[in-house]
């Protein structure tokens, strides 16, 4: 059967936003929505619709991946509804976790992401206005982004679950041609809840290797976190941030590591479907908030839910980084 492509002609007019001119703005993570697009879409709507109400404060929204639960059409259409709500309002960005590839319920056990490309397909998100280009045309799972806040340009790299080989390789092409950009790596797996990196060599559960796509060798061969660091973040000067969500246990994790250039990368790990006392609902609502102020030099991180318009305060919930290197 041939390939059907629709092709969407929507007017990606974003609102200037205030961010662009001062040392401030912010960043939102929308970190494993999968239980939300299961069976509570309201709470993904309140998300989204909260965050486009606030646009002007909003430089970009990272979606962590693990977007449904069972990669079946039901949910892929319940977050489709709440992510557009963001079109022509905040621009952004996902990415596939393993809930998101595979054949339906099977979670990852080949790398196929056919339904994540049908409801967020290329010809739609390719023009938009920040989006700047893809490891294969056609297909979203590795894309990457260009912005400016807080007078600097930034670039996100969004990456599937448990990059490959080659989409690796073409992640530090697509760095070396944007050497003045500070860079953020926004992936489902990769800082664990001990405050590591992920890595088959630890007692970690959820490595990449562990699901049915681990077999792949060669140039689709995938990689944890660990091997991320060795082969990628480490490597480039101005790789500054990496976000990623997927491990459960505390749902937390952040880790300041220096590059082989002196350079710091801030990692950071949220999810907020368990906790020490769990979460109900699949997380109440709770996304990962960073307000950035590239004069002070300081990056506060928050955890709010506008479902339910609470914070939570816990040192590893809520915390600056001071000192930051923009």
């Amino acid at each position: 059967m041939k390939k059907q492509f629709i092709f969407y002609f929507i007017p990606f007019i974003f609102i200037v936003s205030s961010c662009q001119s001062t040392g401030t703005f912010k960043l939102v993570l929308l970190p494993d929505t999968q239980n939300y697009s299961a069976a509570y879409p309201e709470i993904f709507k309140a998300q989204t619709e909260w965050i486009a109400d606030n646009a002007r404060e909003i430089a970009f929204v990272l979606h962590q991946g693990d977007i449904t639960d069972n990669n079946i059409d039901e949910q892929w259409q319940n977050a489709r509804a709440a992510l557009t709500v963001l079109d022509g309002k905040v621009p952004y960005t996902v990415v596939t976790g393993n809930h998101d590839i595979g054949d339906p319920n099977k979670n990852s056990n080949i790398r196929k992401s056919e339904l994540f490309n049908n409801y967020f397909p290329y010809e739609k998100y390719s023009q938009m206005k920040h989006f700047q280009g893809a490891f294969e045309t056609g297909y979203m799972d590795n894309v990457y982004h260009t912005f400016r806040a807080g007078g600097t340009d930034w670039l996100i790299l969004s990456l599937e679950f448990g990059p490959r080989n080659k989409v690796l390789d073409w992640a530090k092409e697509v760095i070396e041609k944007h050497p003045r950009h500070k860079i953020i790596i926004n992936t489902h797996a990769y800082m664990y809840s001990d405050n590591t990196r992920m890595s088959i060599h630890k007692n970690h559960f959820w490595v990449p290797q562990s699901y049915g796509l681990g077999s792949d060798t060669g140039e689709d061969a995938v990689n944890d976190a660990e091997m991320m660091w060795e082969k990628l973040v480490s490597k480039y000067p101005n790789i500054l941030l990496v976000f990623s969500g997927h491990v459960l246990h505390s749902g937390t994790g952040k880790l300041i590591s220096q590059g082989v250039h002196g350079n710091k990368v801030y990692q950071m790990l949220a999810n907020y479907q368990t906790g020490v006392e769990g979460s109900e609902k699949g997380g109440n609502g709770f996304l990962r908030m960073l307000t950035i102020d590239t004069k002070k030099k300081e990056i506060r991180v928050q955890s709010y839910s506008p479902y339910i318009d609470s914070y939570k305060t816990e040192d590893s919930q809520e915390f600056v980084f001071k000192d930051v290197e923009f």
